[in-house]
């Protein structure tokens, strides 16, 4: 069967029982249907008082550098929340939602797979509790008051050619990217250029993600950076004297969402933004919701420990205080091989040649991971493919580099496929070995914060930037936002900025071509090689299969 059949043939449990399980009472949601709520504020402030009191166990599912040939890294976040129940662990998961680019684009939904996924999948991928349409409103909100304060008068001075606050939709739409608004006269707007960003790269979808109260919103609002005067001087979004309707858009959306697996496991589905072209964390808020309920909380950050893990470790944790007891790093044999250098048509092949050739990749995963003093282990997502040679070899290889390779098989089996790996994780995450810290201090120059990670975590020579990036940077570090940490948008699909450098790049040059101020979200985005904040559809987009009939029964999504 397909992940949305197993999905549909599954029964699930109404959602104020999955509350039950971890202490939450029905008249602490808000109900959106019979399986989907979101938690009220009155419980929200409850919650994030009880982590601050008790911290759950905090483990971060991160992965090797993405293939066609698939890792799983939401099937094995999922499968190791239902295998840590199934040891009788309290455990929780706290997941991103999916954006509607990939999900009819090319990388489809992120529900995880086969029967470790989280349910209602269809509700989830699509426009599950309305959060990433409500960020896109209140984002697009911002640049039409700001097109209305030029066309009243520009009080403020705002120079139209400097403004850097971009509009944005939850769908991939290339045409999008460079646009020029204000035509047809003096009653359209000012004329100017403009752009179009994904929703989840949108700097709101960043403050959503890491704001915990209404307060604390208003506050990142105020502080967006949505242009300079014409004295060169920053305007943010408070002078425009508008936060309050933009907050209050967005009221319901800072709340987590609370959904199940399909073996009724507990799940904080809230906040998408990507790890390549974004920090890549669910929300603080789910994550402490998770943590103030469950003994054990499963998390996981967007693509590969050079992506989604160090953003995690590096912005998230550091802004919220949070401290990871263990990593996981999914893997599977074949994507190793593929990074080997095997064709995918040739993956079935067993080929231990390439598999340890491969697994440089893994391996610089594994030495990431434990520049943050972080102990780790490597979950192998097994394929029926997958030969007892080439498990044994993974093994070792992973033994020889200072972790541990468990293979899992919660695609197949759920839980119970991922139990092995569910106690040696409890384990690891017990054992008091973590002494986390931030792979750079906040004092470090903006650009030293740059060249650290592309050297130590990307293996670059040293970074070459583009001198109006160096400018810009002078420039923030100038206006008090030196301290900030800094969001590497970049390729996904190689840990250098080169999408073709697979396997494990090193003695290469790190090109910094821009830099953007999210004074907000509180980071700076450095923008390297090609990398766009809007994707494009591929040839054959995922959209192409999709379809809905008569019951309103959707079928093609994954």
């Amino acid at each position: 069967m397909t992940d949305i059949e197993i999905a549909q043939k599954n029964k699930m449990e109404p959602i104020v029982k999955i509350a039950e399980k971890i202490g939450i009472a029905q008249d602490k949601l808000e109900t959106y249907g019979n399986y989907k709520a979101k938690i009220t504020f009155e419980e929200l402030k409850t919650l994030q008082q009880k982590a601050s009191e008790k911290h759950g166990k905090l483990i971060l599912v991160t992965a090797v550098t993405p293939t066609p040939a698939g890792e799983g890294k939401s099937t094995v976040s999922i499968g190791l929340a239902d295998g840590l129940r199934k040891i009788g662990k309290n455990a929780v998961v706290a997941l991103r939602e999916p954006s509607l680019g990939p999900c009819f684009g090319v990388k489809g939904g992120a529900c995880g797979g086969g029967y470790a996924q989280i349910v209602p999948m269809e509700d989830i991928n699509l426009h599950f509790t309305g959060d990433i349409h409500a960020i896109s409103i209140a984002n697009n909100l911002i640049s039409a008051l700001i097109d209305n304060h030029l066309q009243q008068g520009n009080e403020l001075g705002i120079d139209p050619r400097t403004i850097s606050w971009k509009r944005c939709v939850d769908l991939n739409d290339r045409a999008l990217r460079n646009i020029t608004i204000g035509l047809g006269g003096r009653l359209q707007g000012v004329p100017r250029e403009d752009h179009f960003t994904i929703a989840v790269a949108s700097e709101i979808m960043a403050i959503i993600c890491l704001s915990k109260t209404i307060t604390e919103l208003k506050q990142r609002l105020d502080c967006i950076v949505i242009g300079q005067n014409f004295s060169r001087e920053n305007v943010t979004f408070g002078q425009l004297k508008c936060t309050g309707a933009v907050a209050a858009l967005l009221k319901d959306v800072i709340r987590p969402n609370l959904v199940q697996t399909l073996e009724k496991t507990p799940a904080f589905v809230h906040g998408g933004p990507f790890a390549n072209i974004a920090h890549g964390c669910n929300s603080v808020n789910a994550t402490l919701c998770a943590l103030a309920t469950g003994d054990y909380v499963v998390t996981e950050a967007g693509f590969a420990a050079d992506l989604g893990a160090e953003k995690f470790l590096d912005i998230k944790c550091r802004s919220a205080g949070l401290k990871p007891d263990a990593v996981v790093i999914v893997a599977t044999i074949r994507a190793l091989k593929m990074h080997g250098g095997v064709a995918k048509t040739d993956l079935s092949k067993p080929d231990t040649k390439a598999l340890e050739k491969g697994f440089a990749n893994l391996k610089v995963h594994i030495e990431n991971i434990a520049k943050f003093e972080l102990p780790s282990v490597v979950a192998i997502n097994k394929f029926i493919t997958d030969t007892d040679e080439e498990v044994a070899l993974i093994e070792k290889l992973c033994r020889d580099s200072g972790s541990s390779a468990i293979l899992t098989e919660g695609w197949g089996k759920g839980g119970e496929g991922a139990k092995e790996l569910a106690k040696a994780v409890a384990e690891l995450a017990d054992s008091g070995k973590a002494a986390y810290h931030p792979l750079y201090e906040s004092e470090l120059p903006l650009a030293e914060k740059i060249r650290k990670i592309a050297k130590e975590i990307y293996r670059a020579d040293d970074v070459d930037f583009d001198p109006a990036a160096l400018k810009k940077l002078k420039a923030f570090e100038d206006a008090g936002y030196g301290k900030l940490p800094v969001c590497v948008a970049k390729t996904q699909n190689s840990i250098s900025h080169d999408p073709k450098l697979i396997c494990a790049p090193s003695g290469y040059k790190f090109p910094v071509r821009d830099v953007q101020l999210y004074a907000g979200a509180g980071f700076v985005v450095a923008l390297a090689g090609d990398i766009m904040t809007m994707p494009g559809l591929p040839k054959v987009p995922a959209a192409l299969d999709i379809d809905v009939d008569d019951n309103g029964i959707i079928t093609g999504l994954f």
